[in-house]
């Protein structure tokens, strides 16, 4: 359904021990809004709630509703390094166009 790399799961990891939040997973989600109509969202959580899909990458436990799974079926989360700066990319087989940022898409 959902995958991460190595890279995303050291950055996450390295978020968790700053927050405090050792042993959390991370929640990854759609909403709406964004420049192209739908946007990402994540954050860590304790535990999954009722309905969550729950799956593993290299031992770091992602959640994601049943409303977003649908979206987000085949997505690959990365954290990158670059001259643009560092941040998360997602790489969505559902997207029809993305945004600038990449943050958005439809």
């Amino acid at each position: 359904m959902i995958s991460l790399t190595e890279s995303a799961v050291k950055e996450i990891t390295t978020i968790q021990e700053r927050e405090k939040k050792h042993g959390y997973g991370l929640r990854v989600r759609v909403i709406g809004g964004g420049c192209s109509g739908l946007q990402y969202q994540m954050g860590l959580e304790e535990a999954p709630v009722e309905d969550d899909k729950v799956v593993e990458s290299f031992g770091m436990k992602v959640f994601v509703d049943q409303k977003s799974a649908a979206f987000l079926a085949g997505t690959q989360i990365d954290f990158v390094h670059d001259l643009n700066g560092s941040g998360f990319k997602v790489q969505n087989p559902n997207a029809e166009s993305t945004c600038g940022c990449g943050k958005s898409f439809s």
